[in-house]
């Protein structure tokens, strides 16, 4: 009996001595609830229009592009200048067609300037050196919140022709900075708000009671509910009034906990893999080797004896050669980390792509303790 006491003593004391791990042990960041959430109805809209860029030099579109022409007879129209003759007859080439691009942000003024983007329709070789004509700018419901105009900048170009030319970046797409001027009020009247939601840009239930308990901690009331993994309601202080903008400053400045995620990020055309530092990994063992494949055919001329009936043929000579490199392991203990498996990795000479592929089997074999977003 006192052996088995003793015994129970002794386990109860190495628990005791055991670290505890939790949720919390992960990973956290203090940040600003404003870097994290927006408020709900504060938001960013798109904006879309057509237009025309004059003044290229010679690489605007071309003459089987009809809608250029038509659209420069309409502008000539309203100008009051008629034009002999049909489409076809038409020979302009330092127009260009384009779609115009825009973000209207929140609380947007009549007056704001805004930068707008450009982006040939047609067969344009380039809008450099090309000026934006006044071009209205729609949203979603039909209606203009902006208008376009000033000249294009490009961050690239194209010289020469045909063979004997050089393209860097994209020619046929530029900017307009500050060439749009909003001309309809689409700002939120604030002082009409007797609650307010804050959305997370990121859905955590953890990160929305940190939010709810900072809110209520500052000003001393319930006044935050969390609705779900995004969602955060805020009902509005009785004395508020018109000072809603300086409750929301006050909410935006409150600091908060959030919790890291365990992520990687791969994209397959690049290449390119993001990971955090907070990813785990399970003890694994990974083989992995190359078969490289390699036909080649090669075209010998077969010629009849002298004096014979025999043709002339093509006989084609196929030849394969298959190579298979000896696999390479990488064992992974408990406790690995991603840059022991990113090491090991490049040891056995893997590349990007290689590694795109271990890491999804990797994700498939349970091995891999975050979450694998592929883009």
């Amino acid at each position: 009996m006192r052996t088995l006491r003793y015994l129970f003593g002794m386990i109860c004391l190495l628990l005791w001595s055991l670290p505890a791990f939790s949720a919390k042990d992960t990973p956290v960041r203090v940040v600003r609830i404003q870097d994290i959430s927006t408020v709900e109805g504060v938001r960013d809209n798109s904006l879309i229009g057509y237009g025309m860029v004059v003044g290229l030099n010679g690489t605007g579109d071309r003459q089987q592009t009809l809608f250029p022409a038509q659209t420069l007879l309409n502008i000539l129209r309203k100008m009051g200048v008629q034009v002999a003759g049909t489409l076809t007859s038409m020979q302009v080439r330092n127009i260009a067609a384009v779609f115009i691009t825009a973000t209207l942000p929140p609380f947007s003024s009549p007056g704001t300037r805004i930068d707008v983007s450009v982006s040939s329709v047609g067969d344009a070789k380039s809008l450099e050196g090309g000026v934006l004509l006044l071009s209205p700018l729609y949203g979603p419901d039909g209606q203009t919140y902006a208008i376009a105009q000033g000249p294009v900048v490009l961050g690239g170009y194209t010289a020469g022709a045909r063979a004997n030319s050089v393209q860097v970046n994209h020619p046929t797409s530029g900017r307009v900075p500050s060439g749009g001027l909003v001309e309809r009020d689409t700002s939120v009247d604030l002082a009409k708000l007797t609650r307010l939601s804050l959305l997370l840009r990121d859905y955590d239930f953890a990160t929305t009671q940190e939010v709810a308990e900072a809110v209520n901690g500052h000003f001393g009331k319930n006044l935050a509910r969390v609705v779900d993994g995004r969602r955060v309601e805020i009902r509005l202080p009785e004395t508020s009034g018109e000072n809603v903008s300086r409750v929301l400053a006050q909410i935006e400045d409150l600091t908060v906990s959030v919790h890291e995620a365990a992520k990687v990020v791969v994209n397959e055309r690049t290449g390119t893999i993001v990971m955090g530092q907070n990813v785990g990994l399970s003890p694994c063992s990974i083989l992995h080797g190359n078969l490289a494949i390699e036909i080649t055919t090669q075209y010998q001329v077969s010629q009849p004896q002298p004096f014979s009936q025999g043709q002339t043929t093509v006989v084609p000579q196929t030849t394969v050669h298959a190579k298979e490199s000896p696999a390479n392991r990488i064992e992974l203990h408990e406790g690995a980390t991603v840059q022991d498996l990113i090491t090991g990795l490049q040891g056995i000479g893997a590349t990007a792509r290689d590694i795109v592929a271990i890491l999804e089997a990797v994700e498939a074999a349970g091995a891999l303790q975050a979450q694998l977003e592929v883009i």
